[in-house]
C-alpha cells in the first residue's frame, strides 16, 4: 500500500510529523516532485471508490488486479481494521473508464 500512501491514511501533516528517524523521511515517494504527483493518484483513487463505497486502498489493489498478467496481490496489514480497508478489493472490478480514471487519462 506504499507505506500508507495508497491507503488515503497519508496527508501533507502526517508526513510532516514523522519522526526523524522514520525512514519515509529519506523515500523519494514521500518528497516532492513525487509527493504531489501520490496525492493527486489518492485522490482519483478515493473518487472512484467513493461512488462504489470503497476504499482508496481497495480501488488500488483492483487496479493492479485487473492485469491479466496479475494473479496475485501480496499486501500487508498491521492489524485488523487496515484489513477491513482493502478486503473488498477481491470481489471488485474496474471499467474501462473508471480504469482510465485511476491513470489519469
Amino acid at each position: 500500500m506504499a507505506s500508507g500512501l495508497l491507503t488515503g491514511a497519508m496527508s501533507r501533516e502526517r508526513i510532516a510529523a514523522l519522526a526523524k528517524t522514520d525512514w519515509r523521511t529519506r523515500n523519494e515517494q514521500f518528497k516532492e516532485p513525487k509527493l504531489s504527483e501520490n496525492f493527486k493518484l489518492v485522490e482519483r483513487l478515493r473518487a472512484v471508490g467513493t461512488r462504489h463505497g470503497r476504499t482508496p486502498g481497495e480501488i488500488a489493489i483492483a487496479w493492479t488486479l485487473r492485469h491479466p498478467a496479475v494473479t496475485g496481490a501480496i499486501v500487508g496489514a498491521r492489524n485488523p481494521k487496515q484489513v477491513d480497508g482493502i478486503i473488498g478489493a477481491m470481489d471488485f472490478h474496474l471499467t474501462a473508464s473508471e480504469i482510465a480514471e485511476v491513470e489519469g487519462q
